[in-house]
């Protein structure tokens, strides 16, 4: 991400504020899942389950640097 690339940026902000949400979503799981691993910590699906919430909150910012990269100038 050296270069600007405004366009990929315009382009891809659509699809980042999807993610936003998704992250969201994640953020909540994540809560879940810390919360069940205090209660329960035989739970190993609540590793998996933190490991999936965490990169869905890295969701947008990986979206919006996936379109910077797809758009050449």
């Amino acid at each position: 991400m050296g270069d600007c690339k405004p366009l990929g940026f315009l382009i891809g902000l659509p699809f980042a504020f999807v993610a936003l949400f998704l992250s969201l979503v994640g953020g909540i799981i994540w809560i879940l899942g810390t919360v069940l691993s205090c209660l329960c910590p035989c739970c190993f699906c609540c590793g998996g389950l933190a490991k999936m919430a965490v990169s869905l909150m890295k969701l947008p910012i990986k979206v919006i640097q996936w379109f910077i990269e797809k758009i050449p100038c």
